[in-house]
């Protein structure tokens, strides 16, 4: 911990998306452990909400923000790696940012409410496959993995990536209240803004991304049983980024605070109760995990003929 502190510090977090999602859980999760492992001067992290255009104008934020050490980004697939790859109109790019680490990852699951007809994904997509047009699909915007996701599924099934239609919201939190007021018929979402209503019984998960089925959901089916393979290339993640040119010694203290935190059991239980995987790593790795998004962004728009 060598850089040095004054006698109260307030560090801004932006969260680039609106509050109750999984941008935002993440974010208020490491900013109450992280705290604890800032060194003995009185400390605050403050989450900032800085929601719009898909993550794109928190995220710009934070690539504008002085290098020093006062203003972090909880970067997200949508903002940092989706925009970069299929929207050359994205006003940063990633040498626009000082990487810190990889957090969490987080599963991607569809669901619909728990009083759908809908029992499985198997009469999920028939029903779209019958009536293509009739379905809504709730989003958190076009270039986002709630969008892409979905939109990914229905070529996987073979079918049109038009075939329900998608309502736009601001944030995955907003995405899952359309979803539960029946505004939409179902929704691709991160497991971590879905995983409470899940576990309330408000919403059936049809299937979730990963090699595995998930301990606390056992019964939901992984996209290669579900017959829907390609779908688990979609997964989201949370990373800690600054703006581009930060001091060796600042970016050292910020990594120094996240592997800390990620060793904090407390934190590893929250992170875990949110949907998420606990996935910390060096900046170098977050950097190379990014490159590998976007690469893979890219190569999925040009399948979907998107941008």
């Amino acid at each position: 911990m060598s850089w040095a502190q004054p006698a109260a510090r307030t560090t801004t977090l932006v969260a680039p998306f609106t509050p109750g999602g999984a941008a935002d859980l993440a974010a208020r999760t490491f900013a109450t452990y992280a705290v604890k492992h800032m060194g003995g001067t009185p400390t605050a992290i403050v989450v900032e909400n800085r929601a719009g255009a898909s993550g794109a104008i928190g995220t710009q934020y934070v690539a504008r923000a002085r290098p020093d050490g006062e203003t972090l980004l909880l970067a997200r697939v949508a903002a940092s790696a989706i925009l970069p790859a299929i929207d050359p109109r994205t006003p940063y790019q990633i040498d626009d940012f000082t990487w810190i680490g990889l957090l969490d990852l987080n599963p991607y699951v569809i669901c619909v409410r728990a009083d759908s007809p809908y029992r499985d994904l198997a009469s999920l997509l028939n029903a779209i496959r019958n009536a293509p047009g009739t379905l809504n699909f709730s989003t958190s915007g076009p270039a986002t993995i709630l969008d892409l996701g979905v939109r990914h599924l229905l070529a996987t099934a073979g079918l049109p990536i038009d075939a329900a239609q998608a309502v736009p919201y601001r944030g995955g939190g907003e995405a899952l209240a359309a979803l539960l007021s029946g505004d939409a018929q179902f929704g691709g979402n991160n497991l971590g803004d879905m995983m409470g209503a899940i576990r309330n019984r408000q919403v059936r998960a049809l299937v979730v991304t990963g090699e595995a089925r998930l301990p606390e959901l056992p019964g939901v089916p992984t996209a290669a049983e579900a017959g829907v393979g390609d779908l688990s290339q979609i997964a989201g993640w949370n990373a800690l980024a600054g703006p581009a040119g930060m001091t060796a010694e600042i970016t050292a203290f910020w990594s120094e605070v996240l592997a800390a935190t990620g060793r904090d059991r407390e934190w590893l239980t929250a992170t875990r109760r949110l949907g998420s995987v606990p996935h910390v790593t060096d900046g170098a790795a977050a950097r190379a995990h990014v490159e590998t998004q976007i690469e893979l962004y890219r190569r999925i728009a040009r399948q979907l003929n998107l941008g």
